[in-house]
C-alpha cells in the first residue's frame, strides 16, 4: 500500500559514530527508515507521525562534537514494495545461505531465506546482516533457545530455526519490523518463532543459550545487563551494529560481566563479535 513520507536529508560531520548515533536516536524518535551515504544520512517517518518537534529530543543535533545540517521533504504516495522490488538483489552467504525475495528464483543453497523487507532494515546486504548469518553458519544452534534482538526482517531468527534452534523470541521495538517478522516467519514455514513488539524491557524470566543482538552500540551498551541476565551459563552472545573503532568499547562492557571474547568478523569497518559465558 503507498503512503505518504517526510523525508530528512542529513549531512553528518564527522559521519562516524556521528550518523550512528543519529540513527539511534531518530529510530526512538519514530523515524521507520533510514538510507545512509557518503554524507550522512536520509531518515523517513510516516506523515501521520510527523509533528514539528520530531527533532526537539534528538540529542546529538545540540552537540559541539558534531556539525550536523539538514532539510526535510514531503515525499508522496510512495509505493515502497514497489521501489525495493526495483534494487532488491538476492544475496548468497559463504554460498550456505541465500536471501531472497519470493520472486528471485531459487538457489542451490542449504539454507534459502525468502522476505519482504519492505521498510525492515535486515535483507543481509548491511555488512552486520551478512556478518550475523556467517556467525550463525559457523555455530551449532541444534535445540539452543535463542533470542534475536532487533530483529529487523526476522532474517536471523529464521535462519537460526533452519539451523535446528528452538524455541526462539525475536523482538523489535518497531512495528514495521513486528508487523515484517510475523510475515517473513510464516512465509518460511517456521514454527519455534515468537515475535514480541518491544525493547529489553520485554526480558523479564527468560533465559536463553544464545542471543542474537544486531542494533548498534548505545542501545547494546545500555541493555547488557539484561541480555546477561537472561543468558543460560556456557551461553553464546552475539552482537553487532557497531564499527571497528567500537570494539574497545563493547568488551570492557562484556569484561564487567565476566564474558570471554572468542571471535571477531570485519566487513567494510563493521564488526559482529562472539563471547561466551
Amino acid at each position: 500500500m503507498a503512503q505518504d513520507y517526510i523525508g530528512y536529508s542529513f549531512k553528518v560531520k564527522p559521519l562516524e559514530p556521528g550518523t550512528e548515533i543519529l540513527i539511534a536516536e531518530l529510530g526512538y524518535a519514530g523515524f521507520e527508515s533510514f538510507v545512509e551515504n557518503e554524507e550522512g544520512v536520509t531518515a523517513y517517518i510516516q506523515k501521520n507521525e510527523w509533528k514539528e518537534t520530531i527533532l526537539d529530543d534528538i540529542q546529538i543535533l545540540k552537540s559541539e562534537e558534531f556539525e550536523i545540517s539538514y532539510y526535510f521533504e514531503e515525499i508522496e504516495q510512495t509505493n515502497w514494495n514497489e521501489e525495493w522490488e526495483k534494487n532488491f538483489n538476492p544475496i548468497i552467504v559463504d554460498d550456505k545461505c541465500s536471501v531472497r525475495a519470493p520472486f528471485h528464483p531459487k538457489p542451490d543453497t542449504e539454507f534459502d531465506i525468502i522476505i519482504e523487507p519492505k521498510m525492515s532494515f535486515g535483507t543481509g546486504h548491511h555488512e552486520t546482516t551478512h556478518m550475523m548469518i556467517q556467525h550463525i553458519l559457523k555455530n551449532d544452534f541444534e535445540n539452543k533457545s535463542v533470542l534475536d534482538m532487533g530483529c529487523g526482517t526476522g532474517v536471523l531468527a529464521i535462519l537460526a530455526e533452519m539451523k535446528g534452534a528452538k524455541p526462539i523470541d525475536a523482538i523489535d521495538y518497531d512495528n514495521w519490523c513486528y508487523l515484517n517478522s510475523l510475515e517473513n516467519v510464516e512465509r518460511n514455514k517456521c514454527s519455534h518463532i515468537t515475535v514480541m513488539e518491544g525493547d529489553a524491557n520485554l526480558l523479564q524470566h527468560q533465559k536463553y543459550d544464545i542471543i542474537i543482538a544486531n542494533i548498534n552500540r548505545n542501545i547494546l551498551l545500555n541493555d547488557m545487563a539484561d541480555y546477561i541476565r537472561c543468558l543460560n551459563p556456557n551461553g553464546q552472545l552475539f552482537l553487532s551494529g557497531f564499527y571497528n573503532d567500537d570494539i574497545a568499547i563493547i568488551e570492557e562492557e562484556c569484561n564487567k560481566y565476566n564474558l570471554k571474547f572468542v571471535e571477531s568478523l570485519e566487513k567494510n569497518n563493521w564488526v559482529a563479535l562472539k563471547f561466551v559465558n
